[in-house]
């Protein structure tokens, strides 16, 4: 039976630490390999993520353009002939992703008006255009319209 006490990693696993500081005989005394000096030598001393040796970093070398709001909401997109062609009797972003209609991350759900449909379903959506819901209406859907806050 193997003991907990009596487990060994494999042969050349585990290396010998080499420990600084203590003796010049030891060939890691005195500086301890760090030189001397300098933002290296200090402890907690070492370099910024993105420092190029005082060359100006690519950070700022790179133009900078346009802008980005965060604060953005990103709907899935879904058209009636896709809807059409699901047989789904419950559009909702849950229900068309099962479906492998939506294949995406995004939160909110989006129906527009491409295509035809010639049956009722009920729609759950974040979003509807006005094409998309006059041709539901006129096919006899029942549209839920979700709150986008949550």
């Amino acid at each position: 039976m193997i003991r907990l006490s009596e487990l060994k990693g494999a042969k050349g696993s585990t290396h010998k630490v080499k420990r600084l500081g203590r003796g010049v005989g030891s060939g890691k005394g005195n500086t301890s390999g760090k030189g001397h000096k300098g933002l290296l030598a200090r402890k907690g001393g070492g370099r910024r993520i993105g420092y190029e040796g005082g060359q100006t970093p690519m950070i700022r070398r790179i133009p900078k353009r346009g802008f980005h709001n965060f604060a953005r909401a990103e709907y899935e997109i879904v058209n009636l002939s896709q809807i059409e062609g699901s047989k789904l009797k419950e559009i909702s972003l849950e229900t068309l992703r099962d479906a492998r209609i939506v294949r995406g991350n995004k939160p909110l759900l989006k129906i527009l008006g491409v295509g035809e449909i010639s049956r009722s379903v009920l729609v759950k959506a974040h979003k509807i255009s006005e094409s998309a819901r006059a041709k539901l209406e006129k096919a006899g859907a029942k549209i839920e319209v979700l709150d986008v806050r949550g």
